[in-house]
């Protein structure tokens, strides 16, 4: 069977730059074509089998062969496939959803904005907080904080926010004010000898010295996730979020919680910002609302920013911002019936029951001479590699070695994701104990195998 493509989704030449060095990355790779999925597996055109540590891409908390997110989009497809959220139209799932998301989320966040995708959703987002400075009589105050190493999408204003170089280079970002802050990971950015406390403070002074840099008056928003996800699944030190909304609160600044990675139990709680201690304005959410059976996103806001939007829409006479798919019925009827799953299953529950498990198995390999950190919480994990646990050094070619234990990973019938030196883990939230244990088992023969190879390869 010919697995050669041509289409840029499916690339033959893949490009990354390194997190720390940012040299070039180059790999070539052909497609591995799922043709099935079932529970926390899928299986290829060959018919191999794979546990699937991503959850997709981050996303599928309900698995791969749910059949009532199947039977709930066929019913809604039946009746009402499509129409427009325009000109004063809704549709019942439409309604039934958001009053499901806004009872799920922390209480205070009582408005729903639908995109098709966290980018959309962050790029709205962007939009919303300039306008809604516009109509306060505040055209200076425009300007985001995010963080180094964070991850908001690829649009050109979400792409902006994104603090990985990979997702700028070449794409003339960042394209809208934003200032990106020292990523909270205290692994690879605390001085030497600097304890987690006071790695924490230093951030805080950072962020408020840039604040008064930049000015309070032009510093609209601080945007970030409780877990860093595609940057290396980095958690932050403790008092960084309440921190960070002290400052927030005291500059008059908004403060946007992603959750397309972090929500609906990923972190062993409904949502990142209740994990971490801190109340968001604005709350954007993605991947799981629908498990990505169906493209939708949200964005949660407060009544008080929703306020001022719908004051300045009846100014103007219109709101000039909406999406044609926005909003699908049947994407959102999907995303009841995965939240209803979620709830009734208790999946975020068992998120909390089996963190231990799966965060102390992977820590059991923080001993492996290819383990620089291992890191995480609730069903979400990161395990750096590196070259020297001392000074921890990476290898070279830079992402070559995550790579490589990918691909040894798949080869045990495990998909992972390598993120430069990181292996990125994210199952299913219905994952069970024995698959855990199946998990461990097979990463820990894909680490051994990556060892072997780099010391035949002379890397190690």
């Amino acid at each position: 069977m010919n697995t050669r493509s041509n289409s840029l989704h499916e690339t033959d030449i893949a490009y990354q730059l390194h997190p720390y060095t940012n040299a070039r990355v180059h790999e070539e790779q052909g497609p591995m074509i799922i043709t099935k999925g079932d529970g926390c597996y899928v299986y290829d055109s060959e018919g191999k089998k794979y546990l699937e540590g991503l959850a997709g891409l981050w996303s599928v908390a309900v698995g791969f062969s749910q059949p009532r997110l199947v039977e709930a989009a066929a019913k809604q497809m039946s009746e009402l496939p499509y129409i427009q959220n325009f000109a004063h139209k809704a549709h019942a799932p439409g309604i039934l959803l958001a009053e499901k998301l806004v009872e799920m989320t922390p209480e205070h966040l009582t408005k729903v904005f639908y995109t098709n995708s966290g980018s959309e959703a962050n790029d709205t987002v962007v939009k919303f907080v300039w306008f809604m400075n516009n109509m306060l009589g505040r055209p200076k105050k425009k300007k985001f904080l995010a963080r180094n190493k964070g991850y908001h999408g690829i649009t050109i204003a979400s792409g902006s926010l994104t603090g990985l170089p990979g997702n700028q280079r070449g794409f003339d970002l960042p394209a809208i004010p934003v200032v990106h802050l020292t990523c909270p990971h205290h692994y690879r950015w605390a001085h030497e000898g600097e304890s987690e406390t006071e790695f924490t403070a230093r951030l805080l002074k950072e962020a408020e010295d840039t604040i008064l840099a930049e000015d309070p008056d032009t510093i609209a928003a601080f945007i970030g996730e409780p877990v860093m996800g595609a940057g290396g699944v980095m958690t932050p030190p403790e008092g960084y979020w309440p921190g960070i909304e002290a400052l927030c609160r005291k500059y008059d600044i908004l403060l946007v919680s992603d959750e397309v990675i972090n929500g609906f139990g990923r972190t062993g709680q409904p949502f990142g910002c209740q994990t971490y201690g801190f109340t968001p304005d604005i709350l954007v959410t993605s991947k799981q609302l629908t498990s990505s059976y169906m493209p939708l996103a949200a964005i949660l806001m407060t009544d008080a920013v929703y306020q001022v939007i719908a004051d300045y829409t009846a100014e103007l006479g219109t709101l000039g911002h909406g999406f044609t798919a926005g909003g699908n019925p049947v994407a959102c009827a999907v995303g009841i019936e995965n939240l209803n799953i979620i709830q009734e299953e208790d999946l975020m529950g068992n998120a909390a029951r089996l963190a231990d498990r799966l965060q102390s198995g992977l820590r059991a390999f923080s001993d492996h001479s290819l383990v620089g950190e291992v890191r995480g919480i609730g069903l979400i994990a990161g395990v750096e590699l590196v070259r020297d646990k001392a000074t921890k050094a990476s290898f070279e070619p830079a992402g070559k070695i995550a790579a490589m234990t990918a691909k040894f990973a798949a080869e045990e019938g495990l998909i992972i994701r390598n993120i430069y030196e990181t292996i990125g883990i994210c199952p299913p939230l219905i994952i069970t104990e024995a698959q855990i244990d199946e998990l461990l088992e097979k990463l820990g023969r894909a680490l051994d195998r990556t060892l072997e190879w780099a010391q035949a390869e002379g890397l190690k």
